[in-house]
Formats: C-alpha cells, sequence, structure tokens
C-alpha cells in the first residue's frame, strides 16, 4: 500500500490499513521512542501511545511532506507527554554554574555504533536525555527546547552541557584514552 492508501484507509478505520501503517513504521518509530526512554517496556509504552494518537489524529496529516516525517514528529510529541508528567527539569542548575562543566569528544562519538550509542543516551538521566534528543538528533535550538519543555533557555543549555559531560563519564575509559583524553 501506498502512503495515500494507508492514510485513506486510517481515516475510514481500516482495520487492515492500520495494521500495515503499524508494521510500515513501527520498527522506525521504536528507535525514536528508545531514544527518549530509559528503557524498552517505557519506549513500547511511547510507541503505543503515539500509534493511539497517530490513528486519532490522521486527519490532522495533510499530505504536505513525509507520512513518516508526521508520524515521527507525533512520536517526539508522545514521548515528551511523557517526560512533562515526570517533571525531569524540576532540579536543573542555570546555565552559569554548569559552565565548569568538559564538552564531549565527538570523534569517540562517531567511531561508536549504534546500539552503543543508544545505549549511552538512554542512560542519561530524562531531563538530560531529553534535550540532547531535542538539540542534537532532531536539531531544535536552545530557545525552541525551552518552550516545548516549559523551562527557560539556559536551562536547556545547561542540561545539554550537563548530558555532555555525562556521557563524558559513561564512555569505556579504553576509548577516552585512546583519543588522548
Amino acid at each position: 500500500m501506498t502512503d495515500e492508501q494507508l492514510v485513506a484507509g486510517c481515516l475510514k478505520g481500516d482495520p487492515i490499513a492500520q495494521k500495515a501503517l503499524y508494521q510500515t513504521y513501527a520498527r522506525k518509530m521504536m528507535s525514536i521512542c528508545m531514544r527518549y526512554a530509559p528503557g524498552r517496556e517505557q519506549a513500547q509504552d511511547i510507541l503505543q501511545d503515539g500509534f493511539v494518537k497517530v490513528f486519532q489524529k490522521m486527519d490532522h496529516y495533510r499530505g504536505e511532506g513525509p507520512l513518516g516525517g508526521w508520524i515521527a514528529r507525533t512520536m517526539v510529541n508522545t514521548a515528551l507527554d511523557h517526560i512533562r508528567r515526570n517533571k525531569p527539569f524540576e532540579h536543573s542548575l542555570d546555565l552559569t554554574e554548569a559552565e565548569h562543566l568538559h564538552a564531549i569528544d565527538e570523534q569517540v562519538l562517531a567511531s561508536m555504533g549504534a546500539d552503543e550509542l543508544l545505549a549511552l543516551i538512554q542512560a542519561l538521566p530524562p531531563g538530560y536525555r531529553t534535550v540532547f534528543n531535542l538539540f542534537v538528533i532532531e536539531g531544535y535550538p536552545h530557545k525552541e527546547i525551552g518552550a516545548m519543555l516549559n523551562i527557560s533557555e539556559n536551562t536547556s543549555k545547561s542540561q545539554f552541557m550537563k548530558a555532555r559531560a555525562f556521557l563524558r563519564k559513561l564512555l569505556p575509559k579504553e576509548t577516552v584514552d585512546l583519543h588522548g583524553n
């Protein structure tokens, strides 16, 4: 089925089209959910909630841009909803208090496999993980991240800096030493 056929079928409530849409996009969407969740079980919850929203709001998809992109945006928003409910930013520092934190060596991260990177991202505390994903992977500026998460722009920057420092601590010692760190 084409994306257009999937959308038309889902709009009619056709379970065959819904199943086909899920089978087409679930794997990619699960990888998005895994980046925001601390583990597989929570990621599956986000995925399920996200697909419920996709089916409920299919009439909002206007065909402008790829269907997969629209579904991905829905998954990110669903993940953010889950995170907001848990309030991971309540104990965050202001940027001026986090300026001493060092930047992570991007060459080390670039040399790691996708599974290794995902494990590192999942090990981050929720606030760090959320800002890291939105800034590094989704490409949002800190001002927008702040608005999305109801935090200040400086808190977003602080969370990102702390995420990088936290990742540095999680890197295997031999990996860090190989790059002169």
